[in-house]
């Protein structure tokens, strides 16, 4: 496979100084966070051409993540006054409504994706993001499942559950991530060979898997995993860094670029 078999565009949000994509789902709607001139983030949808603007009552900040097939959106929020280290998971339903997505007993939540039959993944922590973060799978009836694993998060799925993929620190050290697939129960690390850090972001249907790899010489680049061990690596044309964030079920692409002056936008890339 190779990114010259896709059409790349851009999305920034008018007005926005920082523009992030992170979620697309099979009819191509797109969802994402930006940054406003005062610094404010905000969560955004993309529905057939027309932009609309998320966020959660009352909070300072709104992040989304991920989109389902019908339009449900999850993402997470922090409220005024609370430390940057708060997250608090929601999901948007199609009607607009804003629902809690909460694992209970913990400080804080964080709703990565969503499932075709409206299963959340993402992970819980207290006080840090690290040693007490764990990641979680929040099914439709209320019930949490979570990773026995300090310092995880699980970000993507096959619509029948049987393959997770997410990313953790082995050692506990902030700068050192490492991907995951679980396969049937069967736990295996995703390591991008020669990367000091690798991240996997989201799984389609048909098992390929997207994220993004750190350098020895400290630059992001994209990569796309299918069956095996062959990472092909997938960069925004022209950008200083890439991120990949999320892929649907035909293999079109989100995710983030920095241009040559630093700043970030959005991408899609189609088949």
């Amino acid at each position: 496979m190779s990114d010259r078999t896709f059409h790349f565009t851009t999305i920034d949000i008018r007005g926005a100084v920082a523009t992030q994509a992170f979620g697309i789902n099979a009819r191509g709607d797109i969802v994402g966070e930006y940054v406003d001139g005062t610094s404010r983030s905000h969560g955004y949808v993309i529905r057939d051409g027309d932009t609309t603007t998320i966020d959660y009552p009352g909070a300072v900040f709104t992040h989304a993540s991920a989109i389902g097939p019908g339009g449900d959106i999850v993402g997470f929020y922090r409220n005024a006054g609370e430390p940057a280290v708060n997250s608090h998971g929601f999901m948007r339903t199609n009607k607009g409504a804003f629902v809690a997505v909460d694992d209970p007993g913990h400080i804080n939540t964080v709703a990565e994706h969503i499932l075709p039959d409206g299963t959340i993944l993402g992970c819980r922590h207290d006080v840090d993001q690290m040693n007490t973060m764990r990641g979680i799978i929040v099914s439709t009836n209320g019930s949490i499942a979570e990773l026995d694993m300090n310092g995880s998060m699980e970000n993507g799925a096959t619509p029948d559950h049987r393959r997770v993929v997410g990313l953790y620190y082995p050692d506990m050290t902030p700068n050192h991530q490492e991907g995951f697939l679980i396969d049937d129960g069967e736990f295996r690390q995703l390591h991008v060979p020669g990367s000091v850090a690798t991240q996997a972001w989201d799984m389609n249907p048909t098992g390929e898997i997207v994220g993004f790899y750190r350098t020895p010489a400290n630059v992001f680049h994209g990569f796309v995993l299918r069956e095996g061990d062959q990472y092909t690596p997938f960069d925004f044309p022209g950008a200083t860094a890439t991120r990949l964030r999320g892929i649907n079920p035909r293999g079109d692409i989100v995710g983030t670029y920095n241009d040559v002056g630093g700043v970030s936008h959005g991408f899609v890339a189609t088949r």
